[in-house]
C-alpha cells in the first residue's frame, strides 16, 4: 500500500509543478498595446487653377474739367453686371498658416448709364474686363480656409456720351482706358474632396480718379475731334462664387 500512496503523491506533486509553470508561462507574454489613432490633416500648399463667376458693381462719377460743360460735376451711376473667369496660384501652408500668391483674369459686363448735368447730354459706361494679381495669408481649421488678399488690379473700362431729347440714344463721343489700381478682399473655400475645393469671395477694388479725353465719333463733329475731358472716379466691388483644383496630395497623416 505504501507503494500506492508514494505514486499518487508523486503524481499530484508533477501536476502541481506542470500547471505552475503554465501559469508562469501566460504572466510571461508581452503586452501589445493597441495601434494609436491617426487624423487626416488636409494640406492647402500646392499649385491650383480654378474658375469663378459672380456679380460686380462699379461707381463712376464724372467732373468735367475741359470741353463744353468745363467745371461741371456731371453725375455718378453705377455699372453692373456679371463677371466670369479663372484663377492660378500656389499656396504654402505652415501649421494652421496658409500663404499664397494668385493672378485672376475675369470677363465682365458691368453696364451703366445717367443724364449728366449737361443738359442734352448721357453718360455711359461699361467695365468689360478686369485683372487681379494679389498675394494672400489665411488660417486653416483642417479643410475649411479662411483668407484675406490684397495686391494690384487692372480694369478695362470704355466711356461714352450720347444725347437726350433729339438726339436720344446717339453716342456723339467715347474714350477706351486701362486703368490700374488696388484691390483687397475676403473669402472662405472649402475642401470638399480630394485636391478640390469651393470657396466665396468679396473684392473691392480701388480705381481712383483719372482724366479721361473722349473724342468725336463723327456725329457731330468730325471722327477724332476734341470733344471733352471728365475726371472720372472708379470705385468696383465684386462677390464671385469659386472653384479649384489643386495639385499635389490632399491629405497628411498626424499621429
Amino acid at each position: 500500500m505504501n507503494w500506492k500512496i508514494a505514486s499518487a503523491l508523486g503524481a499530484l506533486s508533477l501536476a502541481a509543478v506542470t500547471t505552475e509553470a503554465g501559469a508562469a508561462d501566460l504572466a510571461a507574454r508581452p503586452y501589445t498595446k493597441a495601434p494609436p489613432m491617426i487624423a487626416a490633416i488636409y494640406d492647402w500648399s500646392g499649385f491650383y487653377i480654378g474658375a469663378n463667376g459672380g456679380y460686380g458693381s462699379s461707381r463712376k462719377c464724372w467732373d468735367q474739367i475741359a470741353g463744353f460743360g468745363a467745371g461741371v460735376a456731371e453725375g455718378c451711376h453705377d455699372a453692373t453686371g456679371a463677371v466670369a473667369g479663372g484663377q492660378v496660384g500656389y499656396r504654402w501652408q505652415s501649421s494652421a498658416f496658409v500663404f499664397g500668391l494668385e493672378a485672376q483674369g475675369d470677363w465682365a459686363d458691368l453696364y451703366g448709364r445717367n443724364a449728366s448735368a449737361i443738359l442734352g447730354v448721357e453718360n455711359r459706361t461699361r467695365v468689360n474686363a478686369f485683372g487681379l494679381f494679389t498675394g494672400q495669408v489665411g488660417y486653416a481649421w483642417n479643410n475649411a480656409l479662411l483668407y484675406v488678399k490684397g495686391g494690384a488690379a487692372v480694369t478695362s473700362d470704355r466711356y461714352r456720351g450720347a444725347g437726350t431729347g433729339g438726339l436720344a440714344g446717339a453716342e456723339f463721343d467715347r474714350a477706351d482706358e486701362t486703368r490700374w489700381g488696388a484691390a483687397v478682399g475676403v473669402g472662405f473655400e472649402y475642401g470638399f474632396a480630394p485636391n478640390w475645393s469651393v470657396g466665396l469671395e468679396y473684392d473691392h477694388l480701388f480705381m481712383g480718379r483719372h482724366d479721361v479725353t473722349l473724342t468725336s465719333n463723327g456725329a457731330l463733329t468730325p471722327v477724332g475731334t476734341f470733344s471733352r475731358t471728365d475726371r472720372i472716379k472708379q470705385d468696383v466691388d465684386l462677390i464671385t462664387a469659386r472653384i479649384n483644383y489643386r495639385f499635389g496630395g490632399p491629405v497628411i497623416a498626424k499621429y
